[in-house]
């Protein structure tokens, strides 16, 4: 696939081809019908290391690390604003953005980073299909993780995929928000004193840093926001969409479905386990979290809601791994390509075998390959916030000072925390696949 770059000599509007001061604001029901890349973001974001990291950050802290939907909320919204943009201003996605500027080793480099953390992504989402399986029939994980993944397989080898995963996803989405805040409610509700404290107190309890870093890395990191500069492509979105409203809107749906389920998921665990102290480390546990709503039934329920995250997480996130590889590489990136569709399979058939190499329980294999997600942010985020910072990009009109400095903030924040984490995180990855 191709992609012209714009005539960065050029003012702004005679690059883009219009003035962007007079293109119309959409309205409500229209930019209802342009969004979609950040609903399949937020179906890829949302999946089993998700639940998982969150249902552990209320078990183990209670409301005490609530604080850190603040930094997400701005985080998501800024690396996804921020890719978007840079995009619409060069006519490259991001990757191929890089390769212009900075060439081919550092895109490729880039790439490869990106990759790595969709396959660490890939890890908690086979591991977490498996237990979701487990919850419903009780056999062993690794058995439900291999009829998910030859579920899966014949999905990517069918046409339309971009259609099928957007309204999948919307599904799956919808139906764990329904779950989680009715035991919410079921519950009676969460301590607001308690939550307000949480919001407005930072703290980070002994020990809670990797945790922290794995929702951080989770629920907002670059790869969502330069994986959307892509999707656009599939959702034909052009130049006009950055200003008449529809890559904001996207970019602020997708945002708030992520911390919309995975804050009632920390609030049910700070609700329901914390009090009994009681910390995830089998997939049993996450079946506990509905259980005031649903009874005996909430295994089952659970199992349903972690195998719909999980194989909409794989669908999407293994397509943005490889989408992501290759556009850094320079090689095809369209979701329905045969070569994207092989090396998807290739993924997942290495994927499987270290799931099943690994020893120990399923959910803390998901959680420390969420951690090791990590390694995207300040790979790839260097970059963009160089980009942003140029000032031909603005050439001819104000640029946009706010979402320059949210962004070298966001990722000044998102290195300190990957580097202090990964520290010990990454000893202890490698010795539990050894051990």
């Amino acid at each position: 696939m191709a992609f012209q770059m714009n005539d960065m000599t050029k003012p702004v509007k005679d690059r883009l081809g219009f003035d962007p001061a007079s293109v119309k604001k959409l309205t409500f029901g229209e930019l209802i019908k342009k969004i979609g890349p950040g609903i399949i973001l937020t179906g890829i974001v949302i999946g089993p290391g998700n639940i998982t990291t969150s249902a552990m950050m209320g078990a183990n802290y209670g409301y005490k690390m609530l604080w850190l939907l603040i930094p997400i909320i701005l985080m998501g919204i800024t690396f996804t604003l921020s890719s978007y943009r840079i995009s619409i201003m060069t006519g490259l996605p991001i990757l191929h953005a890089i390769r212009h500027y900075y060439g081919g080793i550092a895109s490729g480099f880039c790439g490869v980073a990106l990759f790595l953390s969709c396959f660490f992504f890939t890890l908690g989402n086979i591991t977490g299909t498996g237990a979701g399986m487990n919850l419903i029939f009780g056999f062993d994980w690794r058995i439900g993780s291999l009829i998910m993944l030859a579920i899966l397989a014949f999905c990517y080898l069918t046409k339309g995929v971009y259609s099928k995963v957007e309204k999948g996803i919307m599904i799956c989405i919808c139906g764990m928000i329904i779950a989680f805040f009715a035991t919410l409610i079921a519950t009676g509700g969460p301590n607001w004193g308690q939550v307000g404290h949480g919001l407005t107190h930072p703290t980070l309890p002994e020990g809670s840093l990797a945790t922290a870093l794995a929702y951080i890395s989770t629920n907002a990191a670059v790869t969502a926001g330069i994986y959307g500069t892509y999707l656009g492509l599939e959702k034909k979105w052009n130049k006009q969409d950055l200003f008449n409203g529809t890559m904001v809107a996207d970019a602020i749906t997708h945002i708030v479905t992520v911390v919309l389920i995975s804050g009632s998921i920390v609030l049910v665990g700070a609700i329901v386990l914390h009090p009994d102290g009681i910390a995830i480390k089998a997939p049993a546990q996450l079946g506990d979290l509905l259980r005031p709503f649903l009874g005996n039934a909430a295994p089952i329920v659970m199992g349903v809601a972690i195998i719909g995250a999980g194989f909409s997480s794989l669908l999407g996130n293994t397509q943005r791994g490889v989408v992501l590889l290759n556009a850094g590489i320079n090689k095809e990136i369209g979701l329905e390509s045969k070569p994207v569709k092989i090396l998807c399979i290739g993924c997942l058939a290495v994927a499987t075998i270290i799931c099943f190499a690994y020893d120990g329980s399923p959910t803390q294999l998901i959680f420390i390959a969420n951690v090791a997600t990590s390694i995207a942010t300040p790979v790839a985020g260097l970059f963009m916030v160089l980009m942003l910072w140029k000032k031909e990009l603005f050439m001819g009109t104000k640029a946009p000072r706010v979402l320059q400095v949210s962004m070298t903030i966001c990722y000044i924040f998102a290195l300190y925390m990957t580097v202090t984490a990964l520290k010990t995180q990454i000893p202890n990855l490698i010795h539990s696949f050894m051990g």
